[in-house]
């Protein structure tokens, strides 16, 4: 079979491939990546890793001067080489922080059939699909599970990055208090299920881009984050687990109708949250609710919440 050519990889590259399948399309590519974050990982310094992911999180557009006729040449080559070690480098990254947060490193991830069923009667209603966790149960019932690491690694899977009490739906409903919502990159509509259920009137959006590992419902409206902010120009923007050095937060900072940002996210800024655009926008005063981040479930991802609002 013949080799791709530049252009044909670069497209490759626009649907998100995930690190198996790049690792199994370059390895040569991988074998390198992977001594060089080897090296990075034994020295233990946490300030070289959120160098690296920050350079790794980098998304630079081709060129103009690479012209259709220019695409399948040596400099357009090396272009689409580097993007794909960033891109490499930026999965494997995130990867580290993950296990690093569940303790599962390598190999197949099962649960034994008592951990599986107590897991299953306290996270979901049926099959995936989740329901609201009383903290009540969850404080009996988590401690019996030895497995309990184990949880995340599985799910994930099958886009669940989180799981949400009762708790802090109360509490996300308090502090919407009623105004216009709209929750972005809303995967497969969870976290408004549950706030509609609890009488907050709010749309769901998501652009898709996840759907090799989401299955998104009809109630779900396909749209990107600015398209739906400025269609339905709500007060309050909500986003649980954006992913890790996004594109869109910058611009939802820029949005004059959103006057609240809420932000779902991990404590690890190498798994959710454009941390660098939070840092450097200057138009909302944020901080983190503590008292909501206990309720994001389960403690072992170091969740938290924060929220964004916009100065006078």
């Amino acid at each position: 079979m013949p080799m791709p050519s530049p252009s044909q990889t670069w497209e490759w590259l626009q649907s998100q491939p995930d690190l198996t399948e790049l690792a199994q399309a370059h390895p040569a590519l991988w074998a390198q990546v992977r001594a060089e974050l080897a090296a990075v990982y034994a020295r233990q310094d946490a300030a070289e890793i959120k160098k690296l992911a920050q350079l790794a999180a980098q998304r630079i557009e081709p060129s103009r001067t690479f012209l259709s006729g220019e695409r399948d040449g040596r400099a357009f080559e090396l272009f689409v080489t580097e993007q794909i070690r960033q891109r490499m480098t930026s999965l494997a990254l995130r990867q580290y922080a993950f296990s690093s947060a569940t303790g599962v490193k390598s190999g197949k991830v099962r649960f034994n059939l008592f951990n599986g069923l107590l897991a299953q009667r306290l996270f979901f209603e049926r099959d995936l699909v989740r329901k609201p966790v009383s903290m009540r149960a969850f404080k009996l019932i988590w401690p019996l599970l030895w497995q309990k690491r184990r949880l995340m690694p599985l799910v994930e899977q099958r886009g669940i990055w989180c799981f949400y009490s009762r708790e802090l739906i109360a509490g996300l409903a308090t502090l919407i208090a009623g105004r216009s919502v709209l929750e972005v990159a809303a995967g497969d509509g969870t976290l408004s299920r549950f706030l509609a259920a609890h009488g907050v009137p709010i749309t769901a959006t998501d652009d898709g881009s996840w759907q090799k590992v989401v299955q998104y419902p009809a109630e779900v409206q396909r749209l990107e984050a600015i398209e739906a902010i400025q269609r339905y120009r709500p007060e309050v923007v909500l986003c649980s687990w954006p992913p890790a050095n996004n594109g869109f937060e910058r611009q939802i900072f820029r949005q004059r109708c959103v006057q609240t940002y809420i932000v779902i996210g991990s404590h690890s800024r190498f798994l959710t949250g454009n941390w660098g655009d939070y840092e450097v926008q200057t138009g909302f005063d944020w901080q983190e609710l503590p008292q909501l981040s206990r309720l994001v479930l389960p403690p072992q991802l170091q969740a938290g919440v924060w929220v964004f609002n916009r100065k006078p």
